[in-house]
């Protein structure tokens, strides 16, 4: 079953992992496990909510494809610490856009509205999660209506921190409303002058990548390769990331998998310059690799292995130096 959801913050390719389980957006590990385990008891096949095969089947699913990433996503320190920065990222680039935001929902709308923002989202949160997942048919109708909540908060608090005026204050001009008419013999207003975008934020793969980028100029070169796995399974496609990843693979003298991400970023960007120098000289030291029967037989014999730790061979060759 495809889980298709289109309002709130799914609307945005956005995975709403607190909708999910139905907890607020600031809460922490112990507020999140408990509200999975009794999530995951409710859609146990043993559970009274799932009686017939039918709804032995759609319960799994809710819980292997939606309830159990969300919680696993959530319940990890630094997973959920990168989902809460993009949340905030969210918020504020949402902030931009409230004059044209569309809600579906009363409790939404309310939302919007309240003074006390923060207690009436915790509270209508509350009361959901009562009855979230009673009827399995109608889950997709009240995760949209839960994300809905989480979007105007978000915008909420990032309208606290930011210039621009919270979504109740806003004005809203309705499509169709008349507009007053410029006075006959009078020139019209000078049109306001634009306002400037606001700059731009690093992307969470920007982030990596330059943190990425810091702990290979100080010979960092194993936390440099977490950081930029990390990126690729956030950007897969990212050429920049697989280019710089295949430096460090190739820092570490690891040349067949400095070779596979060369060529995944020329893929990409055939005009990659950090792959188009590389990529050959690895094709060639490969080329001059002895075989792994003449390394064995030498081994056999007595004979030094070839060397791998970096301070010579293809690592000095390619590079002129030692490995740091």
């Amino acid at each position: 079953m495809s889980f298709k959801i289109d309002r709130g913050l799914f609307k945005y390719d956005f995975i709403d992992h607190h909708a999910i389980l139905c907890v607020p957006v600031d809460a922490d590990v112990k507020e999140i496990r408990k509200r999975y385990l009794q999530i995951a008891r409710r859609l146990h096949p043993d559970s009274r909510f799932t009686e017939s095969d039918e709804q032995k089947q759609l319960g799994n699913e809710l819980l292997s494809k939606l309830v159990n990433p969300a919680y696993e996503k959530l319940a990890g320190d630094r997973t959920r610490t990168e989902y809460i920065l993009i949340l905030s990222q969210i918020g504020k680039r949402l902030l931009q856009e409230s004059a044209s935001l569309t809600l579906t929902t009363d409790l939404a709308k309310e939302l919007v509205q309240s003074a006390n923002f923060e207690h009436v989202y915790k509270s209508a949160i509350a009361k959901l999660a009562q009855s979230q997942y009673d009827s399995l048919d109608q889950v997709q109708q009240v995760l949209a209506q839960i994300s809905e909540l989480n979007l105007v908060y978000l915008m909420r608090s990032a309208s606290k921190t930011s210039a621009v005026p919270p979504l109740s204050a806003q004005p809203k001009v309705q499509s169709g409303t008349p507009q007053p008419s410029t006075p006959k013999n009078t020139l019209p207003e000078p049109a306001p002058a634009p306002v400037p975008a606001p700059p731009k934020e690093d992307t969470v793969v920007e982030q990596y990548f330059r943190r990425a980028q810091s702990l290979i100029d100080k010979n960092q070169f194993a936390q440099a390769k977490v950081e930029l796995q990390d990126a690729l399974k956030l950007e897969p496609k990212n050429s920049r990331c697989h280019s710089l990843i295949a430096m460090v693979y190739l820092r570490q003298n690891q040349l067949k998998m400095a070779k596979i991400h060369f060529e995944n970023a020329l893929k990409l960007d055939p005009s990659d310059e950090t792959a188009l120098k590389w990529k050959p000289k690895i094709d060639k030291a490969l080329a001059q690799q002895p075989s792994d029967h003449k390394v064995t037989s030498s081994a056999n014999n007595g004979d030094k292995q070839p060397d791998k730790s970096g301070s010579g061979g293809l690592f000095g060759g390619l590079f002129g130096g030692k490995k740091k």
